[in-house]
């Protein structure tokens, strides 16, 4: 049997993983420079309209008020509950007041709108990669509803299994592998043009784990949740064989390492608001909802250029503005809203 191209073997087993054939490259003299990140960082004002976080009392409201319908709702950064009828999944949950191991990296500068306490009980626990941005052992650690089944990309299920989760909830997936998670819900792994890292310094465990995007399958319709990722050809592909999808979640911020970087506003692993709903568009997605941005400074963009962006750009894109959806943190939206 063929080895499949993303897989990097070392004495006969599987030991890292890599893009697909065709994508972008990230230079291999590229050297991260904290100085210089830090220095421009501090250029940056987080100046954000107050709707842009809902007020707890309406999120705990709206969430008894919204508990019989199908949903989506926004908690943080690449984190959103969506309820799928009786089906309940989180998506990437950070609950910390940072992305990082105990008090290092970016501190956010919102609260996330619920604590792990407060949510309702979730069915299935999706995750895309093991960015700290993504995935937080402490989140994984404390979770309250631990007998919900898990998705999660090749090489992450002992995160879970060592916390006491079920080994048998635990699914391992690999780009195109399929499971049933009940009678109404499939998820299929799909590529993601990006990377895995855990250890701060060095090389370290690069690429040990594979990252990937979801597509779920429930009733007929097809959600689309995209692993971050930077603009690649596979994406047209990938629409002839799996759209058209009903709505699409994906990054819009953290583009933008100039002049660590010496391009501005490009990135190999993030597209900017225009690639990404270029890359939608190959994906034959209908409507897409901006994620990745809003929380935290993760690279030099102004904090709220994303989203201004995301919707300027829509019509160019082949979209008309209101297909390019912003959610503000801890809204709700109904499913019929915004798939119709």
């Amino acid at each position: 049997m063929d080895k499949p191209y993303h897989h990097i073997y070392k004495n006969g087993k599987l030991f890292a993983f890599k893009n697909p054939e065709g994508g972008p490259k990230r230079n291999p003299n590229f050297k991260w420079n904290w100085k210089v990140f830090s220095e421009e960082k501090k250029k940056l004002k987080i100046n954000y309209p107050p709707e842009h976080v809902i007020d707890k009392k309406n999120v705990l409201e709206n969430l008894e008020k919204f508990k019989s319908d199908s949903y989506v709702m926004w908690l943080d950064h690449a984190s959103f509950i969506i309820k799928l009828g009786d089906t309940t999944i989180i998506t990437d949950p950070v609950f910390e007041k940072n992305y990082g191991p105990l008090w290092f990296g970016p501190k956010k500068y919102i609260d996330s709108p619920l604590t792990l306490k407060e949510l309702p009980e979730i069915n299935l626990f999706m995750l895309t990669h093991n960015h700290y941005d993504h995935m937080s052992i402490r989140t994984i650690k404390n979770f309250p509803n631990k007998n919900s089944k898990v998705v999660i990309p090749l090489k992450l299920g002992k995160y879970f299994t060592r916390n006491g989760y079920r080994k048998d909830n635990v699914k391992e997936m690999d780009w195109f592998d399929r499971v049933k998670i009940n009678d109404d819900i499939t998820i299929t792994m799909l590529p993601a043009q990006h990377w895995s890292k855990r250890w701060i310094w060095g090389d370290g465990d690069t690429d040990r784990s594979l990252w990937g995007s979801f597509l779920i399958e429930y009733n007929g319709k097809k959600i689309f949740f995209a692993c971050d990722t930077g603009p690649a050809p596979f994406y047209k592909s990938l629409g002839e064989k799996y759209g058209p999808i009903d709505l699409g979640f994906g990054n819009i911020g953290a583009y933008n390492f100039y002049p660590i970087i010496d391009v501005k506003d490009k990135s190999v692993f993030h597209a900017n608001p225009e690639e990404l709903l270029s890359l939608m568009k190959d994906l034959k997605v209908k409507k897409v909802v901006g994620m990745h941005w809003g929380t935290a400074i993760l690279s030099l963009e102004p904090i709220w250029e994303p989203p201004v962006r995301f919707k300027a750009k829509a019509e160019k894109a082949g979209y008309k503005k209101d297909d390019a959806i912003i959610f503000k943190i801890g809204e709700i939206k109904k499913l019929d809203d915004l798939i119709n």
